[in-house]
């Protein structure tokens, strides 16, 4: 098998790859018509996968605790469920979602805007999991170890990804088996998984078997890869809470090939969702051709780390016209009308647009 690295970047107009169709294949975006429902049903949840699924007999799972702690632990399955459960709804996104409207293209997973979803996620807070293991004073990070296991990068790994002691003992960071009421799906990380909300969905290691306490910030590739550089050989900038975004659902019917919107003139309603990770959102506004932005109307928020809804009127007039819509959270920060290219293509939220034809009644 080759591990040759692809190429980072694609000039504008390349076709796309082999390997990149063969990623298309394994994972899938989100149905943007889906953002309909508070909860995405688990089909319609964006997947990615880094590795393979591992084959996971819930029976015979265990998760170690073990590196700087004064107890280690191996518990199963059944000594997770035994534990407090809480449930709460968290929209996850992929670090990567936006990366094929970068010029040059980035090559990897080729993400347009749909690599989200919101899904009701169970499972028991891992803090007291660590209280209970009594972690050394002098840990740093957390490792969490995967059991989906490849080469990236040359690499032969696990997949493995770490958080600061004071990110991973957070009231809501869980050790998740349940999405929506039922088990994980064996692609959505079966039988247990972490869970980190508001961080991009790489922090939230799927088949997790082990949580180790280190003395040092973890290096792993998982960790390196995940870093905003601008150019390649710089050290760039940690990856890790979700930009803030917003997404419509696109009016009118779709061509099937373009997914350019047809609508009849007159008045429309344009329905959405907003997120960020970094703090809830204050506003979303639209805006038609490139014009004013114009305040929509949010819903009530559904929980911290889950979308909000919002929605507005759209007078249509005839003729060729381009939709944006921008979210602004309560630190500040703004989506973007244009995003900076980088080396992966990491947390490009800038606005999404869709291009609508009206066509008299």
């Amino acid at each position: 098998m080759s591990t040759t690295e692809l190429p980072p970047a694609l000039a504008p107009g390349a076709e796309i790859l082999p390997e990149e169709l063969g990623l298309t294949q394994r994972n899938h975006s989100f149905h943007l018509e889906g953002l309909r429902y508070d909860v995405t049903p688990p089909g319609m949840h964006y997947l990615l996968i880094h590795f393979d699924i591992p084959d996971a007999d819930e029976a015979a799972w265990r998760i170690a605790v073990d590196g700087l702690v004064r107890s280690p632990l191996e518990l199963s399955m059944a000594d997770l469920r035994a534990r407090p459960a809480v449930t709460m709804p968290v929209t996850m996104e992929c670090a990567g979602n936006g990366r094929a409207r970068l010029t040059p293209r980035p090559v990897s997973q080729p993400w347009l805007d749909e690599a989200i979803g919101t899904a009701e996620w169970t499972g028991t807070p891992l803090a007291p999991i660590l209280d209970e293991a009594g972690v050394d004073p002098d840990t740093v990070e957390l490792v969490f170890t995967g059991a989906d296991r490849g080469i990236q990068g040359g690499v032969e790994q696990d997949y493995e990804r770490s958080l600061t002691v004071t990110e991973a003992t957070r009231d809501d960071v869980l050790l998740a088996y349940e999405m929506n009421g039922r088990p994980l799906a064996p692609q959505h990380g079966f039988p247990v998984r972490l869970l980190v909300p508001g961080w991009y969905g790489m922090t939230s290691v799927k088949w997790l078997t082990r949580v180790t306490a280190v003395a040092e910030p973890f290096d792993g590739y998982q960790m390196d890869a995940y870093r905003v550089r601008h150019d390649p050989d710089e050290a760039g900038v940690p990856v890790t809470r979700m930009h803030p975004r917003a997404l419509m659902i696109p009016p009118g019917i779709p061509d099937f090939f373009t997914r350019e919107r047809l609508v009849d003139a007159g008045s429309h309603r344009l329905l959405g969702r907003a997120w960020s990770g970094w703090a809830p959102i204050v506003g979303v506004e639209v805006s038609v051709d490139g014009g004013e932005w114009t305040p929509a109307e949010l819903g009530a928020p559904n929980g911290r780390y889950a979308w909000v809804a919002w929605r507005t009127r759209w007078e249509a007039e005839p003729g060729e016209h381009e939709l944006a819509c921008r979210a602004t959270d309560a630190a500040g920060n703004t989506q973007p009308e244009d995003q900076r290219w980088n080396h992966h293509g990491f947390q490009n939220n800038a606005v999404q647009r869709v291009r609508v034809t009206v066509r008299e009644r």
